[in-house]
């Protein structure tokens, strides 16, 4: 029984100053317990993204290239594009646009100043491909329609301009 004492009585000495030590050498040791993603060396706090490299092209290729002029359409206006851009249209632009894309989406009753635009209209179908395309990407100068460049990939893009065009196509029969 005494033994038993003594044991105890060592290890809770042993215990205390193991623990002591381990308080007061935080400071030197440091040892990181936390191991959370967004503690992490590599950026710090509301910090921008690295710049891109000069001369770097995304995965996706060249949007568009400032000051060459409206761009071409590289995606063919076949049945899946088309499809691909119904469901685009349904997702990013019939709020505004309205089913029939005719301007009269649930939420132009909320704009004053300006109604979205007839993409039916004469107005819109004159316009070619590339200036289609920029205005999706960009917005409009005003301001009353969003960019969506960052929603929308390049490809994506494209495919609301076929489907855009086959709006000229189901007008006219």
């Amino acid at each position: 029984m005494r033994l038993l004492k003594q044991l105890f009585w060592v290890f809770l000495t042993l215990g205390l100053l193991l623990g002591m030590v381990l308080v007061f050498s935080y400071d030197i040791v440091k040892i990181d317990w936390v191991s959370f993603m967004e503690i992490q060396p590599s950026y710090a706090s509301q910090e921008h993204p690295l710049p891109v490299p000069a001369q770097s092209i995304p995965i996706e290729g060249p949007a568009y290239v400032p000051g060459a002029g409206s761009p071409l359409n590289p995606v063919p206006a076949d049945d899946v594009s088309v499809a691909r851009g119904t469901q685009l249209f349904s997702t990013h632009c019939q709020m505004c646009h309205g089913e029939t894309a005719a301007g009269n989406g649930p939420i132009s009753a909320f704009l004053v100043k300006k109604k979205p635009a007839d993409l039916s209209s004469e107005l819109v179908q004159s316009k070619d491909d590339g200036t289609l395309f920029l205005t999706i990407s960009n917005g409009t100068g005003s301001g009353y329609m969003p960019a969506l460049n960052e929603n929308l990939t390049v490809r994506e893009r494209w495919d609301l301009v076929n489907f855009i065009r086959t709006l000229q196509a189901a007008e006219d029969q």
